[in-house]
């Protein structure tokens, strides 16, 4: 089976050695995707906006690979404050409220940089 590998142009890839997403055959693995804080939309404080952020820029590079949310089938989500989980299920509720795909909530002692609240990985299989 052939490998399609995406890359965001985060200088983080070659240095890491990882990409965006692969897809192999009818599976698509997203890696784990944190907001794009600007302090603005998406501030240092508010969980809620970074998740949908991150479902936002997800679903981009899903739709790129002829997928979509409705595609996901399970989402890992890693937060510094699992106290806050119901800020994170009105993003994550409004789009999977009806795809429903297995999910897991973790709570980390940190992320990459701290006005990071959340990071989601994703996996995603195409129907034949």
């Amino acid at each position: 089976m052939a490998r399609q590998t995406i890359l965001s142009g985060s200088p983080w890839e070659d240095k890491m050695g990882y990409c965006r997403a692969v897809k192999i055959g009818n599976v698509i693995e997203v890696s784990g995707t944190v907001a794009i804080v600007d302090g603005q939309a998406v501030t240092a404080t508010d969980i809620t906006a970074q998740t949908q952020n991150i479902l936002d820029r997800v679903a981009s590079v899903l739709a790129g690979l002829g997928a979509s949310m409705a595609d996901v089938v399970r989402t890992r989500m890693f937060t510094t404050d699992v106290s806050r989980w119901e800020e994170i299920a009105v993003a994550h509720g409004a789009v999977f409220g009806d795809i429903k795909p297995t999910t897991s909530i973790y709570e980390v002692s940190a992320l990459i940089a701290p006005e990071y609240l959340i990071e989601i990985e994703f996996t995603a299989i195409l129907s034949d």
